[in-house]
């Protein structure tokens, strides 16, 4: 219990920046007294603080306690195309809502935690942004998580697909290597055209 909510809900989004790949926004939620049963040893923080193989770690822990029914999740994409077409800041509020609805059907019975300049929508009158909150609150630190793992396993499975572009190491972002071959091979239909500058 949290606040006016019988379950608390952390919202974070990954991806808002590469210039290939969805945006991804994961929702989390679970009761404030799941924190106090966790296992696992690695510390629980912001997913950009955590090496790849303690993310990996987290995942597959939170994966089975949400088999186990102490947790549940739910992750939503926005591709290139329509991030394009709409814009990021849009991209994020579709993804945002879609994770959101799927895990809290009943808006008034949660309390919804969200990171730096996420909002949910106005339904959910229990809500609060919080500046770094993936470093802050656990809730938010599993969202973080969640949502960093899935992204990074989509982008390596289109890596196999286009193996030029090296999407397994930089997951999308505007390295100079990724540059390079987007100069010598062109776009692909995961690329986000409106993000780049050649």
């Amino acid at each position: 219990m949290d606040k006016n909510g019988d379950y608390i809900v952390g919202i974070d989004e990954v991806g808002r920046g590469p210039i290939a790949g969805p945006v991804a926004v994961c929702s989390f939620i679970c009761k404030s007294e799941f924190f106090d049963s966790i296992t696992i040893k690695t510390p629980l923080r912001d997913s950009k603080k955590l090496s790849a193989k303690q993310r990996e770690e987290w995942y597959v822990y939170l994966s089975q306690c949400k088999k186990e029914n102490l947790c549940d999740y739910a992750v939503a994409y926005v591709e290139a195309g329509n991030i394009d077409k709409f814009g990021i800041a849009p991209s994020i509020r579709k993804a945002l809502k879609v994770s959101l609805n799927k895990v809290a059907q009943e808006p008034q019975k949660v309390f919804v935690y969200l990171d730096g300049g996420l909002y949910a929508p106005e339904e959910f009158i229990n809500q609060e942004t919080i500046i770094k909150g993936d470093e802050i609150h656990k809730v938010i630190s599993c969202a973080s998580i969640i949502a960093k793992v899935s992204r990074d396993r989509i982008m390596v499975k289109y890596a196999k697909q286009y193996p030029e572009y090296g999407f397994e190491s930089h997951v999308g972002y505007g390295t100079e290597n990724h540059y390079k071959a987007l100069k010598k091979k062109g776009f692909t239909p995961i690329h986000r055209k409106s993000f780049i500058h050649l």
